[in-house]
């Protein structure tokens, strides 16, 4: 007996982005929060700077966000509440929130054959045919399957809740301690002139090429990537976020290009993402940059210290439409070193937390593997529900 199937525009309400005037844009929060691409994405739910006062496409808190337009096309995330959507999203909603959520594993398990609908061209793009006429199973066990992963997305977002405390911790001490030199026994410390302004006295100005090493990515040939696994793993600007590896390569190139768990990757186009690397060996693709603590500072704080001044570089400083990093502007940063026994408490505090966020990223990885091996074993129905 064939399994049973449905075109999505049959079980599922796919509401296709239109962006709204561009004056009607504004980034002081009224009207909707806006999307038009993977760019407001977050890990789970999107994280929107632009809003809108006339939307014209909407969709609803537990709706899916499905990109269809560009190279991020097919990228999810999960509505956490009302959003307008742009032209480079739609939103799907079936009957109930079980039911979107297996639509959202049935697209994962095939999104390859939808992808293929987008055409080979530079600027792939879904229509709403192309998306409503796509055909996933629909089984009458669908809402069963729906809870049993469901139960692995709620673990890696626990894991991802805990993350987010652990960086927000890790963050307000460094800020306390080396921004606003309120750090352990600073009352006793008087403030002296420095190029960077009033500084505690002994503490020292220093260049972050003087305790890093920095490592600009090797210019693979992307005509020789794969994504079937073949070869070594290179990291794309695109992958720094979430940690993903998705593109393989044959081609071989110096140890300097390789990449190791610790080491730190600042994507050098866009908005600047940054994460300490912890999925294994890997490659460093151009336009990526990696910094390596010499030893005389802790990893983690090297990454507080860099994160600072990256993030709060403004486009119209660094670049036109798209921002550009280059080595100018890594090179020109300077941050205040305190001396020997301060780093030492702070590595103290700021080290553990690292190793805790990469053990908790390391079992999200672990998650979304175990997932995602069962989740074509659940669709075919090849796991007997009815014995559980």
């Amino acid at each position: 007996m064939a399994a049973a199937t449905a075109a999505l525009i049959k079980v599922a309400r796919i509401v296709m982005g239109q962006s709204p005037p561009g004056n009607t844009y504004n980034s002081d929060g009224a009207g909707l929060p806006l999307l038009n691409g993977p760019t407001e994405f977050g890990t789970t739910c999107p994280d929107c700077t632009m809003f809108t006062t006339d939307s014209r496409r909407e969709c609803e808190a537990g709706d899916l966000i499905f990109c269809v337009r560009g190279s991020t096309t097919g990228r999810m995330n999960w509505a956490d509440r009302k959003y307008s959507l742009g032209r480079g999203v739609c939103g799907f909603r079936a009957a109930t929130h079980l039911e979107t959520r297996f639509i959202r594993y049935c697209i994962a398990d095939r999104l390859h054959e939808l992808l293929q609908l987008a055409g080979g061209g530079t600027f792939p793009n879904l229509t709403k045919d192309d998306i409503g006429g796509f055909v996933i199973p629909w089984p009458d066990d669908r809402v069963r399957i729906a809870s049993i992963l469901s139960a692995y997305d709620e673990l890696m977002e626990n894991s991802q809740r805990r993350i987010r405390i652990l960086q927000a911790m890790a963050r307000a001490l460094y800020r306390e301690w080396f921004v606003h030199f309120r750090f352990p026994g600073h009352e006793k410390v008087p403030l002296v002139a420095s190029p960077l302004g009033a500084i505690p006295k002994a503490w020292e100005i220093c260049a972050v090429k003087d305790v890093a090493t920095v490592t600009y990515g090797f210019p693979f040939q992307s005509k020789k990537f794969n994504t079937d696994g073949i070869g070594t793993p290179v990291i794309r600007i695109r992958d720094i976020l979430d940690g993903s590896i998705n593109t393989f390569t044959d081609e071989e190139v110096e140890p300097k290009y390789h990449l190791k768990n610790g080491d730190i990757l600042v994507g050098m186009d866009g908005d600047f993402h940054m994460c300490i690397w912890s999925s294994g060996h890997a490659f460093q693709n151009q336009r990526i940059a990696k910094f390596e603590s010499n030893g005389e500072i802790g990893n983690y704080h090297l990454f507080l210290a860099l994160e600072l001044p990256i993030h709060t570089w403004n486009k119209s400083i660094v670049g036109t439409t798209v921002a550009h990093l280059g080595d100018m502007h890594i090179k020109a940063i300077q941050i205040a070193w305190p001396p020997a026994k301060i780093l030492e408490k702070a590595s103290g505090i700021l080290e553990p937390m690292s190793q805790q966020i990469v053990a908790l990223k390391r079992q999200i990885r672990n998650l979304r593997r175990t997932r995602d091996l069962l989740l074509p074993h659940l669709l075919s129905g090849q796991v007997n529900l009815t014995a559980h």
